[in-house]
């Protein structure tokens, strides 16, 4: 099989698409997707988290929950409201995101091609991982996958630098978009449909002579569709669960924010005392107000309505493309000997906090009481991401937050 092929995308019918484009399922809690969905019964939230249709103290894995999916679904096709392509097609989707609250400059866009990619090609690792998995979170989507009989949650995949595959996918989208929607969140979600065989076979050559592609974001989805891909073969085999659902853009297009920290004490240090022992391994300097932290290296620290700029010492930065990581260097120079938190995954004294939040949320947390100190972080670039999944590697957790989010709903992939 090739690296990617096109597929019979399941799509909101013409004029549909502002009904029932949604918000990633993984981006929610149900409480929230609850009120989102509210007087909206075409909404992609009534498949991808159908817990908001039970009752609010139903566990959101249970067989119900499940089944519910699956009966929302067939709900929307017999309505038709949602509608299968006859012929299999790729598909161009485009993302504007406006500038942030408060900044200048133009909308960043970015252009990606719709595809089922290979399942063999993720198991060989020529689709690259950079993250681990949690074994529960893989069996939330393979429950899912398999009741829906379908995968509804794309896959956000870069691939590397091909002038001639941004071309291809560029001369797609042309001219009116068959599905144009500016979710509330102000993001522009865009879909062109490719029908062309000659075009649709140029393209693929185009991705199948690349040497790999990358997951940005999705790694429990496609974790789950490798996993429902052997089940199927296992049962005689299924050709159209031999790949997953993904968008994948270039590489360069990709826009990662900073993704921040939180940690609720400073284990039993003063504040004194903790500036003092950063010294060692840090230039420490008064901030007169927020630090945006400018290039890899630097660090921002909000503490007792205080901000500073921390800068490593060069020579401590190693070459390792994990090691060598913002994020890996604040555990090893900071959170870990200094405020004792150990394993970021467990640790309940330490939280996560997306750029998209501002550097304002940081403060917040800090001045509520609720936590002692905050660190924003330069973001990891695509260069280093790339890197560490090419070394065979993983990243620490919460080293990336893509933006802007891929809507659920758009376009789906049915596993015939």
């Amino acid at each position: 099989m090739t690296l990617i092929r096109p597929f019979r995308g399941l799509r909101p019918a013409p004029g549909k698409a502002g009904a029932v484009a949604a918000p990633p399922y993984d981006v929610l809690s149900s409480e929230e997707a609850r009120v989102r969905a509210a007087g909206k019964p075409w909404s992609f939230l009534h498949i991808s988290k159908p817990e908001i249709d039970l009752p609010r103290d139903i566990d959101p894995y249970a067989p119900e929950v499940y089944a519910k999916a699956a009966a929302n679904l067939e709900h929307m096709l017999a309505a038709g409201i949602l509608r299968r392509d006859d012929v299999p097609c790729y598909y161009a989707y485009r993302l504007t995101m406006p500038p942030g609250e408060g900044q200048e400059g133009p909308d960043h866009v970015q252009t990606g091609l719709v595809a089922a990619a290979s399942v063999a090609d993720y198991d060989s690792n020529r689709i690259r991982k950079h993250e681990f998995t949690r074994p529960d979170k893989e069996d939330d989507r393979v429950r899912q996958i398999d009741t829906l009989n379908a995968q509804t949650g794309p896959v956000l995949l870069a691939h590397p630098s091909s002038p001639r595959a941004d071309e291809l996918v560029a001369a797609i989208a042309q001219g009116e978009a068959e599905a144009d929607v500016t979710a509330d969140d102000g993001i522009r979600h865009q879909i062109w449909v490719l029908r062309d065989p000659a075009r649709i076979a140029e393209i693929g050559a185009v991705f199948e002579a690349m040497p790999a592609l990358y997951i940005a974001d999705g790694h429990h989805r496609s974790a789950a569709a490798s996993r429902v891909a052997a089940a199927h073969r296992r049962q005689g085999g299924t050709e159209s669960a031999e790949s997953f659902l993904a968008v994948i853009f270039p590489a360069h297009q990709m826009k990662i924010l900073d993704y921040n920290r939180v940690v609720r004490d400073l284990h039993g240090l003063d504040e004194a005392t903790l500036v003092q022992r950063l010294a060692a391994h840090f230039t420490v300097a008064d901030g007169a107000e927020r630090v945006h932290p400018a290039r890899p290296g630097e660090f921002g620290m909000y503490m007792a309505g205080r901000w500073r700029k921390l800068k490593i010492r060069p020579e401590l930065v190693p070459v390792d493309p994990v090691e060598s990581l913002d994020v890996s260097l604040l555990s090893h120079f900071v959170l870990g000997p200094l405020l004792g938190i150990a394993d970021l995954r467990r640790d309940k004294r330490i939280d996560f906090v997306g750029g998209i939040r501002g550097l304002g949320e940081l403060e917040r947390r800090v001045d509520s009481g609720e936590m002692a100190i905050a660190f924003s972080l330069h973001p990891t670039r695509m260069d280093q991401l790339m890197a560490v999944a090419d070394s065979n590697n993983v990243m620490p957790p919460k080293s990336t937050w893509f933006e802007p989010k891929l809507a659920d709903g758009l376009v789906s992939h049915v596993l015939d």
